[in-house]
């Protein structure tokens, strides 16, 4: 908050000084607004955002686990590192486009060969992204970490790592109903109650990395979700293009 004095003052302008909004225009407004900005927007209250990231209930967006169809496409991502290596599994219902988070792997201090084990455990035809970083980052000096996991067979694609545009989107599914998480991911609900801002409105990067991965699979992973006939079918695809001899 700025430094009020006799030679400075601060005007600040709310919905009340805009009568001509409507409260139907005032909803529409508020609803695309990140939550971090509605006082900002709605009262005029100068503010960096600090709190929650996601002020949504739980009570909201979990569910009990059920049985995922065969037919609905799956997909995770990855959010790798050291002390922690991080992937959450989705399956996407596209009549409802609601995504549905359904199972968490969550190991520290294991070379790629491990995580990738644990991974193709839940479907190696499932494709993944993963945190774009990974192809110039390694747990050990020049280690290319992309490389390493699509060398154990991991069909992974580079993520977009916009944060700011990212967290709306996850925030924006959460709110409205389209992300679903199963009650059983106890890390994943765990981080989800730690994840915030500090009081200069950035994103606290500390026991994030199923956040991270969560913003990586909306943003990049719902257009690369298949299910195993898609899979069965692409590669029958690749086996005609390419000649054998």
């Amino acid at each position: 908050m700025p430094e009020i004095s006799p030679s400075k003052y601060l005007v600040t302008c709310g919905w009340s000084d805009v009568p001509h909004l409507t409260e139907r225009a005032k909803k529409e407004i508020l609803d695309s607004t990140p939550p971090h900005l509605r006082d900002a927007r709605s009262k005029g209250i100068p503010s960096l955002g600090s709190g929650a990231i996601y002020p949504v209930e739980e009570s909201v967006f979990v569910i009990e686990p059920f049985e995922v169809p065969v037919f609905w496409p799956r997909v995770y991502a990855l959010d790798v590192g050291w002390n922690r290596t991080a992937a959450v599994w989705g399956a996407y219902d596209r009549e409802s486009d609601i995504l549905f988070l359904y199972s968490e792997h969550y190991m520290g201090q294991a070379v790629p060969a491990i995580h990738a084990s644990a991974i193709k455990g839940r479907g190696k035809w499932i494709p993944g992204v993963i945190d774009p970083n990974a192809r110039s980052r390694g747990q050990r000096d020049g280690e290319n970490l992309l490389k390493d996991y699509r060398a154990e067979g991991l069909r992974l694609s580079p993520a977009n790592n916009a944060v700011e545009s990212g967290l709306f989107d996850v925030w924006q599914r959460l709110s409205t109903g389209r992300l679903k998480v199963f009650g059983s991911l106890k890390n994943w609900l765990a981080e989800y109650r730690m994840y915030h801002r500090d009081k200069n409105g950035k994103v606290v990067k500390k026991f994030d990395h199923l956040m991270d991965a969560t913003r990586y699979l909306v943003v990049s992973g719902v257009r690369r979700a298949r299910n195993q006939m898609d899979y069965m079918n692409e590669s029958k695809d690749l086996d005609e293009e390419i000649p054998t001899y």
